[in-house]
């Protein structure tokens, strides 16, 4: 299937890791020129030692300044940005007892303000030319509360609306803005959090993710290419048709309709 996406210019927040690894991957694979943003200049350089010929740029996406300048700057080494990929940004897993505004606000920078610093440039100059696509990396935690995720999982929830409200906004300019929702998926992130969840109930990590493994339908987390497969087509012209919408990818451990 040919997904039209060869020469296309896709920018990947995250990139240099995870699920952002994966999906810079997949864009490589189908022809794309690809650029990277993450805050680590070593782990570019790790990425890029995997990736091949890729732009890179380090920058810290909660500051809308250097977000700013980061987007500059993959232009400019690339071109205008015809797809833009979030997978930065991640809130800290903290029990409820525990948080306090100060956890709400650092979880609001580290997952919404990474993502709309980008977008907020990226989709104005995609309106000025009448295209382009926009593909955020979420999460579940925004629809299934999680005691432990509370402050993440509300920074989650305001990037769906975020998605749904952009993606009217714009779309009589030519731009679909959507969301994929993973579930627990094999990255370093979903490591971090096993070891929060086996904290915060007195168990140990192999016992935490045998929990969180019985709770998937599917019996399994999912693949980081898994998710970047799905990514990929909602990015492409074969998937003209659906913006707005957050879709679920947590092997059905919710079976819900929402």
């Amino acid at each position: 299937m040919d997904l039209g996406i060869n020469g296309l210019h896709v920018l990947v927040t995250g990139g240099s890791k995870g699920i952002g690894l994966a999906c810079a991957k997949a864009f490589l694979d189908e022809g794309a020129k690809v650029t990277i943003v993450s805050r680590s200049r070593e782990n570019l350089d790790k990425a890029a030692a995997i990736l091949g010929d890729v732009g890179l740029v380090a920058a810290d996406l909660s500051d809308a300044a250097d977000a700013a300048r980061a987007v500059g700057e993959a232009e400019s080494g690339r071109g205008p940005i015809d797809i833009l990929v979030n997978s930065a940004g991640s809130a800290r897993r903290t029990p409820a007892e525990d948080l306090s505004p100060d956890h709400y606000r650092a979880a609001m920078d580290a997952k919404f303000f990474s993502y709309v610093n980008v977008i907020d440039p990226v989709i104005k100059r995609m309106a000025e030319r009448g295209s382009g696509a926009i593909v955020n990396v979420i999460g579940n935690g925004g629809k299934v509360a999680s005691p432990i995720h509370i402050a993440g999982g509300a920074a989650n929830a305001a990037l769906m609306l975020a998605t749904a409200g952009l993606a009217n906004a714009y779309a009589g300019r030519g731009i679909r803005v959507l969301a994929v929702n993973p579930g627990l998926t094999e990255t370093d992130r979903v490591a971090e959090g096993l070891a929060a969840d086996a904290k915060a109930q007195g168990i140990t990590v192999d016992e935490a993710r045998q929990r969180g493994v019985s709770r998937i339908a599917r019996g399994r987390y999912a693949r980081p290419e898994e998710i970047a497969d799905a990514v990929l087509f909602l990015a492409s012209g074969r998937a003209s048709y659906i913006s707005g919408v957050s879709i679920t990818m947590d092997g059905v451990a919710v079976p819900t309709i929402i």
